[in-house]
């Protein structure tokens, strides 16, 4: 899928002061930092505090990113905040959003597609400004998923961290992006959270707390992670007649090192094409895309009008990838 004529003019990001590592996970689960490092690669994760929103989090990542832009909160047309921990149910977190911020002009709303979302919501947010309909879009990926942690689970609990990260998009003639986005429903069973929705008529028993919780078959989220990566960046690859040589890095989903690396391996790309963060941060769902490429772009990693491709996966199963320009 081809998108023309839009550019991104700022990044930002915002991640909580806590932080949890993995020497204080040997105290929590049976674990240890050996066993977490060589199996994911993440050192520690932030983590929300009590009280702590994730629309907390989506706002001070968009006011960076209006500061990086130069825009004022008024120019913006439309918000989209990529997540699947809202504040709540309803109202979507993105008016929450809207309002705290300013964007008095903006419509507003929630997408939900979890670590794939940001790159849904990207490519959402770009058919609007080409298409004219808007001349300012706010994309935001942000999750607080540690909420939905059991922290006795090994499986879950040294994975997760929270953040946000948030961009601005705006109408650039000649500029061409490229997206491929895709879904495989059997999975869903692989990657929930239960006790989350309609689903579960027992939501508010006594056992809420205990039900609404992330549950994953890491074997199964491993292969369709590296399978679906693959896939998506050689697609956006082969439909812009580009070459890796044209890509300035290419920033993954950080959700394991094991699966950046494999499917840098099935690639047969060097290490320095991927930027990765995940040592850092841990998962952080639909943020960890534009928190890693705010880090990258602050710290002169990437320029402007560097070409980079983002690759994601997730719960759904859903997965996409985008070739866009900075």
């Amino acid at each position: 899928m081809k998108v023309k004529d839009v550019g991104i003019t700022g990044w930002g990001s915002c991640v909580p002061e806590g932080v949890v590592t993995n020497l204080e996970l040997e105290g929590m689960v049976l674990t240890s930092d050996d066993w977490i490092r060589d199996r994911t690669g993440i050192i520690k994760r932030h983590v929300a505090c009590r009280g702590e929103k994730t629309s907390n989090l989506s706002i001070a990542a968009l006011q960076n990113a209006i500061s990086l832009a130069k825009v004022e909160p008024d120019e913006i047309d439309l918000i989209i905040v990529a997540t699947s921990s809202p504040d709540m149910l309803f109202p979507a977190t993105s008016c929450i959003v809207q309002d705290a911020v300013g964007a008095k002009n903006a419509a507003a709303f929630d997408l939900s597609l979890a670590c794939s979302g940001f790159v849904y919501a990207l490519c959402v947010g770009a058919q609007f400004i080409q298409s004219k309909a808007y001349r300012c879009v706010a994309v935001i990926g942000a999750d607080i998923l540690t909420r939905f942690i059991d922290w006795s689970d090994r499986k879950t609990a040294i994975l997760f961290g929270d953040g946000a990260g948030a961009c601005i998009l705006k109408y650039k003639p000649g500029n061409e992006w490229w997206f491929f986005l895709g879904s495989d429903g059997s999975g869903a069973e692989h990657l929930k959270i239960t006790g989350s929705g309609s689903a579960n008529p027992g939501r508010l028993n006594a056992n809420q707390k205990k039900l609404s919780i992330i549950e994953m078959n890491g074997q199964e989220v491993f292969k369709f992670a590296v399978r679906s990566m693959v896939q998506s960046i050689k697609n956006v690859l082969e439909e812009s007649n580009l070459s890796y040589d044209d890509i300035s890095k290419i920033v993954p989903h950080q959700a394991n090192k094991r699966i950046i690396e494999s499917v840098r391996k099935h690639l047969k790309l060097e290490s320095d094409k991927f930027y990765v963060n995940v040592e850092r941060f841990g998962n952080t769902s639909a943020a960890s895309i534009p928190i890693a490429i705010d880090e990258a772009y602050r710290s002169g990693v990437l320029k402007t009008d560097d070409k980079v491709i983002l690759a994601a996966f997730g719960a759904g199963f859903a997965f996409g990838s985008g070739l866009i320009s900075l």
